[in-house]
């Protein structure tokens, strides 16, 4: 028995020592090396990595494409949306601004709600156009889409200023100088009379004085050269100069579309008989020039014989210069005139004239026009009584 346990012994002491489990011999022998556990390679952690870092991306991507959809959404409904006018206005989009400075604009005259809105909104619907400078009646309730076209369209408010016919030069121009929609200074030379043409002239705020006092030269100019084109042959006259010349005494002398050719044909008769034509216009344009007669002086007998270069009651033929602005009528007039033997004219009460061949026939029609004015005197007097 001793043998026994002494071999035991031995047998323990002759095994080596392990601090791990001890796992039994049949179990070692049955797991194979390539199953047992071993730790990630690197590629894999830098592969899951990858994907972590594209799904953010595309999450992100998807996160910010809605919100520019909802963003886009959004815009579109305030750029079609009613504005928040309640009343309409009026703006003035100067030459030169940009889409931005006018956006701001608009903002600031609380026409739109948003500039940043509306300027994306331009640039969107209109990449290739502009916005027109000029002023604009923006309605109320107006869309930022509707303010966009408006501009686009460039129909701004048109503004105007009538020039009457047989007003002089220096008349036309103090006329301009009150224009308030008008800028800038009228010439320094004022241009000959008779040179502008008598018209209604539409124009956008800001232009320039200067620029319709061209414009009338140049429409009084287009003109004349038309009208003396077909005038009639057999005329007294020989320039486009004493064209005009008549034609603005033509002008001063009845503002009746009915008596202008009348008019017209008398003073071609005198001039053919080599007359005086004398023209009551004339005398007062040669005592006042270009301002006119104030209302309410009379013309004297001593204005009817003062020598100046226009009056026709001392001058023979035509005075040097126009005496007013003539209009198409009078210059048609004097191109195509009545076919008369009238030499004489007189008021006949009515806001006419009443026109003779012979003195003794004008003397009778003067007599009766003193007799209308005597009657009308009396009647003033009685009425201050």
């Amino acid at each position: 028995m001793s043998d026994g346990n002494i071999s035991g012994d031995q047998g323990g002491a002759g095994r080596p020592r392990s601090n791990g489990p001890i796992i039994p011999q049949s179990a070692r022998q049955a797991l194979k090396p390539e199953e047992a556990p071993q730790p990630p390679k690197r590629s894999e952690r830098a592969r899951s990595q990858f994907v972590v870092f594209l799904n953010f991306i595309m999450s992100f991507v998807v996160i910010l494409t809605l919100a520019a959809a909802g963003a886009v959404y959004f815009g579109k409904i305030k750029f079609d949306g009613e504005g928040p006018l309640t009343r309409n206005i009026y703006v003035m989009v100067p030459e030169g601004m940009g889409v931005s400075g006018i956006a701001n604009r608009l903002q600031r005259r609380e026409a739109i709600d948003s500039a940043t809105i509306f300027r994306f909104g331009v640039s969107a619907y209109m990449p290739n156009d502009t916005l027109k400078a000029g002023e604009y009646e923006i309605k109320a309730g107006s869309s930022m889409r509707d303010i966009m076209e408006l501009l686009r369209s460039g129909k701004s408010i048109l503004h105007s200023v009538t020039i009457a016919e047989g007003l002089t030069v220096e008349q036309i121009f103090e006329r301009l100088a009150r224009s308030p929609e008008l800028t800038g200074d009228l010439p320094q030379e004022m241009p000959p009379e008779g040179s502008l043409r008598p018209e209604t002239y539409k124009f956008t705020r800001g232009t320039t004085r200067a620029e319709i006092v061209e414009q009338m030269r140049a429409s009084q100019d287009a003109l004349v050269n038309q009208i003396w084109t077909s005038r009639d042959n057999d005329l007294p006259i020989e320039t486009k100069e004493e064209f005009v010349t008549l034609a603005s005494i033509v002008e001063k002398e009845t503002g009746r579309a009915d008596e202008r050719t009348l008019v017209a044909s008398v003073f071609m008769n005198r001039l053919e008989r080599g007359m005086r034509l004398q023209s009551d216009p004339t005398i007062i344009y040669g005592i006042f020039g270009g301002k006119g007669k104030p209302s309410d002086r009379p013309i004297y007998k001593s204005d009817i014989e003062k020598p100046t270069p226009y009056n026709t009651y001392v001058i023979n033929g035509l005075p040097p210069t126009p005496i007013a602005n003539p209009g198409r009528a009078a210059l048609e007039a004097v191109a195509k005139p009545s076919r008369t033997n009238n030499v004489y004219f007189v008021a006949d009460g009515t806001g006419g004239h009443v026109f003779a061949e012979t003195l003794e026939q004008h003397n009778r029609n003067v007599r009766r026009w003193r007799q209308i004015e005597a009657e009308r005197a009396k009647q003033k007097e009685e009425a201050a009584e």
